[in-house]
C-alpha cells in the first residue's frame, strides 16, 4: 500500500515562498508520477504541477515561473517549490501518486489512486 505524507504548508505573507513535501512510501518511488492538486474553500481541486516517473514536468498556468517541482530518489520525496506566493495561492494542498502514468493524465486527478491528507497554505494580502 503506497502511502503520501505532505509537510510544509504554513500562514505566509504575499511574495513569500514556501516548500512542501510529498514523502512516498510502501512501493518503488521511481515507478510513479507524483503530481500535486490543491483546493480552496467552495471550489473544486485543481491540477497544480506533477512529475513523472519518467523524469518529465508539467505545470498549471497558474504556477508557471513561480512553482517548481522536483524529485529526490534518495528520500522518495517529491517537493513543490512555490515562489511569489498570492493570496489566490491559499488552499489545501495534496500530493497524489500514479503507477507509471503520463502525458494528459498528469493533470487529471481521477488518474491518481493514492493521496496524502494535504497541508493547508494560506497566504496574507
Amino acid at each position: 500500500q503506497v502511502q503520501l505524507v505532505e509537510s510544509g504548508g504554513g500562514l505566509v505573507q504575499t511574495g513569500d515562498s514556501l516548500r512542501l513535501s510529498c514523502a512516498v512510501s510502501g512501493d518503488t518511488f521511481r515507478t510513479y508520477t507524483v503530481g500535486w492538486f490543491r483546493q480552496a474553500p467552495g471550489k473544486e481541486r485543481e491540477f497544480v504541477a506533477a512529475a513523472s516517473w519518467s523524469g518529465g514536468t508539467s505545470y498549471a498556468d497558474s504556477g508557471k515561473g513561480r512553482f517548481t517541482i522536483s524529485r529526490d530518489s534518495a528520500k522518495n520525496t517529491v517537493y513543490l517549490q512555490m515562489n511569489s506566493l498570492k493570496p489566490e495561492d491559499t488552499a489545501v494542498y495534496y500530493c497524489a501518486a500514479m503507477k507509471y502514468g503520463g502525458g494528459t493524465r498528469l493533470a487529471l486527478a481521477n488518474g491518481y489512486a493514492y493521496w496524502g491528507q494535504g497541508t493547508q497554505v494560506t497566504v496574507s494580502s
